[in-house]
């Protein structure tokens, strides 16, 4: 329960008490300003307390997005405000600080309850204010004020105004035109049934196992099963988010469970696909891994570009050329849908699996995949460094954290980073490291000691890849450059191999590891910094896994099935490691919460 106390008697006629009750705050009065420390002083300590003018006229949901919504320690409209726990003692040194006003004076609790926002943003405190946009919150000075404002609220549905605002503004073709109009009704429909986003989220992961489960029967009806099950998965995925945000619903456990279940849906998929196609006679499993591969990659150059250039980190706006031409190009309608739908974000390409698995055979599937993904990732990616290098920007210490913590290094890497010069050309050194492990797994035979020798000198290069603060126009690569390295010396090993089972082990070891690099991205979205250092040592970071399966490789890939059980061995192992940490950080009360709002890509 929540508490809101009306600063002022009761308006006659007033449906501001009903409104504050159907929020779920318990409503007292302070008839006195004097009243409100001691009312303020009854509420527990731990418990959200608004404070609302009696006056208050307005739509309900303006209410419900300013008093209601957890992601904000404190949050206002115009006549109302609410603090939670860690702003309670700001709000208690505002209260104290307002000027006493006489009794008779009872416009002086509209002026104390928007002072006290005022004194809560001059004493430090992040005072979220909601966009508003059609809906009304205000504080009529006077009768003629008041009129028009209830003219102004009834002009307004502001039912219809929550269904529309409980949709992304940004979203991809596919997601914006066949399943957000219809998606939003069943939102509300789950709101009014009282069932949660999290409940909606892991409804959507069991139906894309059960998709999965399906694909893998390698059956022309478990395969249409499938696309259907897979596109019923994905309208699942967008409903959650909109119940989230169409009641307000956010949390920490939603926010782990949105951000990891999508990855997890998808990669599930890709094994049932494989297991489908191995029971036809045909072995996928190397372009199932490709497809995550790449698919997870592209992945990390989103989340490393933006964290280079996010709000905050970069000390000046965006002022490239490319910059400029993509801004023109968003006036002219139709080719924001075209450039949103050729890097095939998640509706459109979820859509195309369903499609292709319904009408075709899983080796097609990944050949789209593969190449529609290959396209997209070189279209963004190219983009993404034109606009590097032609922009006039400073990076900050905490940009350069942030990419730190996404190069994932492990002991080796930092010893080497805390010993070595500072050598310029970060991502010249990791492309340089990466490229010459993958042609070392590429050529030499996987019991060769050149491939071990690749990997210490990848360990090597990437150490002093991060000696110095990642700050520089193109250092964003330096994460993605890791991440290609690792993924693809695991497939090509295990492909090369030709030991029994070696690539649905590889698959699972990176499929761990890709959970463990998703995890670390979405806490520093949620500015709560990368993992503990001791996760980070207990895997051994990227060029220790690199180093690892290089030495099994040479070591069990001639003794048959051993290098399968090594890989299998190792998955479980950083599984369990990262999945065990994952779960205590994300229940925490430490974790940050926040409803992730989902990438396009």
């Amino acid at each position: 329960m929540s508490t809101a106390i009306v600063t002022g008697p009761p308006v006659p006629g007033s449906q501001l008490g009903p409104d504050l009750r159907a929020l779920g705050f318990d409503v007292q009065n302070a008839f006195l300003p004097d009243d409100l420390p001691g009312l303020l002083e009854r509420v527990p300590a731990g418990e959200r307390v608004a404070l609302v003018d009696p006056r208050f006229l307005g739509h309900v949901h303006a209410l419900r997005l300013a008093l209601t919504d957890p992601r904000f320690s404190a949050a206002a409209v115009p006549g109302a405000l609410t603090v939670q726990a860690e702003a309670r003692p700001a709000l208690v040194r505002a209260l104290a600080g307002a000027a006493p006003a006489p009794v008779a004076q009872v416009p002086v609790a509209a002026v104390l309850t928007d002072d006290v926002v005022r004194a809560l943003e001059a004493d430090g405190v992040a005072v979220h204010h909601p966009e508003l946009g059609s809906l009304v919150a205000t504080v009529p000075a006077d009768a003629v004020a008041a009129a028009e404002a209830a003219r102004a609220v009834a002009a307004v549905d502001d039912e219809a105004v929550r269904l529309r605002n409980a949709v992304k503004s940004r979203d991809g073709f596919f997601t914006t035109h066949f399943i957000s109009p219809y998606s939003r009704y069943l939102a509300r429909w789950c709101a009014r049934r009282g069932l949660t986003p999290n409940q909606v989220t892991t409804a959507s992961l069991i139906t894309a196992l059960i998709a999965a489960g399906c694909a893998a029967t390698g059956s022309r009806g478990g395969y249409v099963a499938a696309g259907v099950l897979l596109l019923l998965s994905f309208v699942l995925d967008c409903t959650d988010g909109q119940l989230a945000r169409y009641s307000l619903q956010y949390s920490t456990m939603g926010a782990w469970l949105d951000a990891t279940f999508d990855r997890a849906k998808e990669y599930a998929y890709y094994a049932g696909l494989a297991l489908g196609a191995a029971r036809g006679g045909d072995d996928v499993w190397a372009l199932a891994l490709g497809a995550m591969v790449l698919q997870t990659c592209r992945h990390v150059v989103d989340f490393s570009y933006n964290e280079a250039h996010v709000v905050g980190t970069d000390a000046t706006a965006n002022t490239s050329p490319t910059a400029a031409l993509s801004d023109r190009l968003d006036s002219v309608g139709w080719t924001v849908w075209v450039r949103r739908m050729i890097v095939l974000p998640i509706g459109e390409r979820w859509a195309m699996i369903a499609v292709l698995t319904a009408l075709t055979t899983p080796r097609v599937v990944f050949y789209a995949l593969l190449i529609g993904c290959a396209f997209a990732a070189c279209y963004t990616t190219a983009g993404r460094v034109l606009r590097s290098v032609t922009r006039r920007a400073t990076r900050t210490d905490r940009a350069a954290r942030a990419l730190a913590d996404l190069a994932d290094s492990g002991p080796l890497a930092q010893l080497i980073a805390a010993r070595a010069p500072r050598i310029p050309g970060a991502p010249v050194l990791a492309g340089i490291g990466a490229a010459v492990l993958i042609a070392a797994a590429l050529t030499v035979p996987p019991g060769g000691g050149l491939v071990i020798g690749a990997a210490a000198l990848y360990a090597l290069l990437s150490g002093l890849a991060v000696a110095a603060p990642l700050k520089g126009a193109l250092d964003w690569l330096v994460p993605p450059l890791f991440r290609v390295a690792e993924y693809c010396v695991i497939l090509i090993l295990a492909a090369r191999s030709d030991v029994p089972g070696a690539l649905p082990a590889a698959f699972g070891l990176v499929s761990a590891v890709a959970y463990h690099h998703y995890d670390t991205v979405y806490r520093i979205k949620g500015g709560s910094g990368a993992p503990p250092a001791w996760l980070v040592r207990a895997v051994g970071g990227h060029e220790g896994r690199a180093l690892v399966v290089t030495v099994l490789a040479a070591v069990l890939a001639a003794r048959e099935t051993d290098f399968t059980l090594a890989l299998t061995a190792l998955a479980a192992a950083v599984a369990l490691v990262v999945l065990v940490e994952s779960i205590r950080f994300w229940v925490s009360s430490g974790a940050p919460a926040v409803h992730d709002e989902g990438e396009t890509a």
